[in-house]
């Protein structure tokens, strides 16, 4: 058994834990949070210890890895807290705000011996592993062109202040665009060559990094193109049937109502309401996780991602692939997370794919300010080099 702990019990760890907990080889002993609501509500559902500090969990030697779902600023320090203290780690996306701290956290892990993995994000879903596969066995042949775009209400859910600042990995750049890099770069099955980006920041009263569009092009010769809005007017699950980013279904006019409640203010509460204060519930959704719509143009069939599985358009016509429901959300990548580090594999979203996602995220930020073409890997040569 893999005996984990939980640091941060907001959001993403009221979306993963439920998985975590499914799993035949993993147990939740502990989990740590400064606030007492949060850890009343995780005690009580998971039936698990919980501590105020980071430091007395990882001093539980009945811990073996842990589950970093604090906020993206405290990613780098509490990994690294973690490495040294000979836990194991996945680390929520995006992995670090700064390249210099996703650095030190893959060194860190290498030091210390213990898997780092990333995650989770979009890159992850099961209409995703399908599409990858289908590339890599033939079908549909290597990936040309990808185009993955998402339209939702992410800049007007409830938010903490440092959710909405670029230096504190807030906006929509460094939390959104992680899941779409990590799809499309395991989509071409390439390193990124270079990026060329715009960055829209446009509603005076919720100032953050709101949109953005970029171009990919990789070192194989694939190239992708990414749009994001969240700015909540359009929404782009209308594309999919109504079938929402975590794979339940929803009904239009939910980014109207998202709106509409944070006008209606007291966000603080809204936002401690999202985590595990509140509860959290294991659900079987109906459809996939998923983000937005992304088509892949391959060499022998065009990919059309869906809440159910893959399109394969070819030449005698589409036909629906459909991917497997898993038993909870996010299994696989808790199942991921425990063969990683009971089985010895190594996992896709490792410490140095996590680098270079967040290489990719820089480079789009400082191409959107300087107007030209930046490479990732530029970025990071740079920052080794840095005494």
């Amino acid at each position: 058994m893999l005996r984990l702990g939980i640091v941060g019990l907001g959001r993403g760890a009221v979306l993963t834990a439920p998985a975590l907990a499914a799993h035949p080889r993993i147990e939740i002993v502990a989990g740590c949070d400064p606030g007492a609501d949060a850890r009343a509500g995780f005690a009580a559902q998971m039936k698990a210890r919980s501590y105020a500090d980071l430091e007395t969990l990882l001093c539980d030697p009945e811990i073996d890895a842990v589950y970093i779902a604090s906020p993206h600023e405290s990613h780098a320090a509490h990994t690294v807290a973690a490495a040294r203290a000979g836990k194991h780690v996945l680390v929520e996306k995006p992995m670090a705000v700064t390249l210099a701290n996703a650095a030190r956290m893959a060194e860190a892990a290498r030091a210390a011996g213990t898997v780092l993995m990333v995650g989770p994000s979009h890159g992850y879903d099961a209409p995703v592993a399908l599409a990858a596969d289908l590339i890599a066995d033939g079908t549909a042949g290597a990936a040309h062109m990808i185009h993955a775009f998402a339209y939702t209400d992410f800049l007007y859910r409830p938010r903490r202040p440092a959710e909405l600042l670029r230096a504190e990995g807030g906006g929509v750049v460094l939390s959104q665009g992680s899941h779409q890099v990590d799809v499309v770069r395991r989509l071409a099955g390439s390193r990124v060559k270079t990026v060329r980006a715009w960055v829209g920041d446009w509603d005076a009263a919720r100032r953050a990094d709101g949109a953005f569009t970029a171009l990919l092009t990789f070192e194989n010769g694939a190239a992708a193109g990414l749009v994001y809005s969240g700015y909540a007017r359009y929404d782009s699950d209308a594309r999919a049937g109504w079938a929402g980013e975590l794979g339940m279904p929803k009904t239009p006019g939910t980014q109207a109502r998202t709106r509409a409640a944070l006008a209606a203010g007291n966000e603080g509460a809204a936002k401690t309401a999202r985590g595990f204060a509140a509860g959290a519930e294991a659900v079987r959704a109906p459809y996939h996780e998923r983000l937005g719509s992304v088509i892949a143009c391959c060499a022998n069939a065009d990919l059309e991602l869906t809440p159910e599985g893959v399109v394969v358009h070819g030449d005698a016509g589409p036909e629906l692939r459909m991917a497997p429901l898993p038993p909870v959300r996010r299994y696989g990548v808790a199942d991921a997370f425990a063969r990683a580090v009971l089985d010895g594999e190594r996992p896709l979203f490792d410490g140095a794919w996590g680098l270079e996602t967040l290489a990719v995220l820089h480079a789009l930020l400082k191409s959107a300010v300087e107007g030209r073409d930046i490479s990732p890997a530029d970025l990071i040569d740079a920052e080794r080099s840095m005494p």
